[in-house]
C-alpha cells in the first residue's frame, strides 16, 4: 500500500539569505582581525546580499551560509592587505634596512615596535646606496662606518720585513704601543684580520714648505726639490677642480716622493725597499699605517654605528595588516569582488559533493566545475590586476613619469613665445 509522505520542508536546509547580520560576524570569521572595526562588520554583513544577488539566489537556491561569506570577505581583506604590504615593502624597504623592525602575533597585528610604518611615507635616505659607499670607503681608507686606526713600527737595522698583523695583536692584549702608549684598538684585534689601508714615511722634524710661481724654485718637503705649481699669487679664472687636483698631488709628495722609500705589503707583511741599515733615521723616525679590524659582518660592536640590527629584508619590516578604515574606495571594491569570487569557489566545492541531485523521474547536474573554474579565474585576473596597477605606482615609475611630465612641459614651452619686457 502506498504510503504518503510529508516532509518537513520542501527547500534545501542550507540556502544562502538575502541579507547578512552584522551581529553574526564576528563569531564566524576564522581569524577575527577586524572584528573590532565596526566598518568591517558592516562590510561583511552587506556582502552576503551583494553575493546572493550575483549568484542568482533569487532564481535558483546558493548552498552557502552568512557565514560562509562573512570568512570570505575577511579572507579578500586579509589578501588585500598582503599585495598592499608587498607594494609598499618594495617602496620602502633600501630606506627601512636597518631600523626598528617589529613584534607580531598570530594575526600578523604589530604588538611591539614603530606602529602603522606601513601607512607611513618614508625619508628618502639612499639606504642600501649608502651602505655600499661606507664599505667601500672603509676599503679605500676614506672611513665609513668601520673605524680607522693608525699605528706605527721603528725601522730596524738590517730587518726589512715586518708582520703587522702581529704587532697589532700584541698591542691589542697589551694595550700599549712600543712606546707604552695607550692605543685605541686594545682588546679590538683578537682573532680578527688587519685590513691596512695607507703605509707611509713622514719625519716629525719636518717643515713642509709650499711656493708658488713667483717663490723661486719650488721646494717642496725637506729631502727633495722639484717643481710645484700654485696660484697663490695669480689672478687667473680656474676651475676648483684644479685646486683639489693640486692638493691632491701636494700631500701625494709628501707621502711619497719626499720620502725616499717604498715597501711592498702582502697579506700584511710590510717589507722595507731600501733595507732600513742604508737609512739615515734616527730613534723617532717611524713607519706609519692606517688599518681597521675586519670583524664578523654581523657583529655591531664598534666605535661607530654599523645598523647590524634590525630590518634586513621585507620579513621584518614593521608591516602589520592594513586597518580596514584605511582601505579606500578602490580598495573596498577589490575586496568585495574577491570575496565573491571566493565564495563561488566554495559553492563549486560544495557542489562538486554531489554530481547530480535526482528528482521525481529525472535529476539535475550541477555545475560545480564551471563555478569552480569562474572562481580561480576571477581571483588570478583580480590579483594580477592589482598587482599590475601597483607596479606602475612604485616610486621608481613615479619619479620617471614627474620626469617624462616636466620634459613634455619643457617642450611645450619651448614653442611658446617669450613676453617682451616693456619698461
Amino acid at each position: 500500500m502506498p504510503q504518503n509522505l510529508n516532509p518537513t520542508s520542501t527547500t534545501s536546509a542550507v540556502i544562502l539569505p538575502a541579507t547578512g547580520s552584522e551581529a553574526a560576524v564576528s563569531a564566524a570569521v576564522p581569524f577575527g582581525i577586524y572584528s573590532s572595526s565596526v566598518s568591517f562588520l558592516s562590510g561583511a554583513s552587506v556582502q552576503v546580499a551583494y553575493t546572493y544577488k550575483k549568484l542568482g539566489g533569487d532564481v535558483v537556491d546558493i548552498e552557502l551560509t552568512p557565514s560562509n561569506v562573512y570568512a570570505a570577505y575577511e579572507e579578500a581583506v586579509l589578501e588585500y592587505s598582503y599585495i598592499i604590504n608587498v607594494h609598499q615593502g618594495k617602496n620602502t624597504l633600501s630606506n627601512a634596512l636597518g631600523a626598528a623592525t617589529g613584534t607580531f602575533d598570530h594575526k600578523g597585528d604589530i604588538t611591539g615596535g614603530p606602529t602603522n610604518a606601513n601607512l607611513k611615507f618614508p625619508r628618502h635616505q639612499l639606504g642600501y646606496a649608502n651602505r655600499v659607499a661606507d664599505g667601500a670607503s672603509a676599503a679605500g681608507g676614506f672611513g665609513g662606518t668601520i673605524a680607522q686606526y693608525s699605528g706605527s713600527i721603528k725601522p730596524v737595522i738590517d730587518q726589512q720585513d715586518y708582520d703587522i698583523q702581529t704587532y697589532l695583536s700584541s698591542s691589542s692584549v697589551s694595550g700599549v704601543d712600543e712606546d707604552g702608549n695607550p692605543v685605541p684598538w686594545a682588546g679590538k684585534v683578537g682573532d680578527n684580520r688587519i685590513i691596512v689601508t695607507q703605509v707611509f714615511y713622514k719625519s716629525p722634524r719636518a717643515m713642509w714648505r709650499f711656493y708658488g710661481y713667483y717663490g723661486g724654485i719650488g721646494v717642496v718637503g725637506n729631502y727633495s726639490t722639484y717643481g710645484q705649481f700654485s696660484d697663490d699669487s695669480t689672478f687667473e679664472i680656474i676651475p676648483t677642480w684644479q685646486n683639489k687636483m693640486q692638493a691632491i698631488m701636494y700631500e701625494d709628495s709628501i707621502y711619497t716622493r719626499t720620502s725616499h722609500y717604498s715597501y711592498e705589503l702582502v697579506d700584511n707583511k710590510l717589507r722595507l725597499f731600501p733595507t732600513p741599515s742604508q737609512w739615515a733615521f734616527q730613534d723617532a723616525d717611524k713607519i706609519w699605517y692606517r688599518f681597521y679590524i675586519k670583524t664578523d659582518v654581523w657583529d655591531a660592536a664598534g666605535d661607530s654605528d654599523v645598523e647590524t640590527e634590525g630590518v634586513n629584508n621585507l620579513n621584518t619590516l614593521p608591516f602589520d595588516n592594513v586597518p580596514y578604515e584605511n582601505i579606500n574606495a578602490i580598495g573596498k571594491q577589490w575586496i568585495r569582488k574577491y570575496a565573491l569570487a571566493l565564495s563561488k569557489e566554495m559553492l563549486g566545492q560544495i557542489r562538486g559533493k554531489f554530481t547530480t541531485m535526482p528528482i521525481p523521474g529525472d535529476s539535475v547536474t550541477l555545475n560545480h566545475s564551471e563555478l569552480l573554474s569562474q572562481a580561480k579565474d576571477e581571483q588570478q585576473q583580480l590579483k594580477d590586476k592589482l598587482i599590475e596597477q601597483l607596479q606602475t605606482m612604485e616610486y621608481t615609475e613615479i619619479a620617471k613619469r614627474d620626469g617624462e611630465l616636466t620634459d613634455s612641459v619643457n617642450n611645450a614651452l619651448k614653442a611658446t613665445p617669450l613676453p617682451i619686457f616693456v619698461g
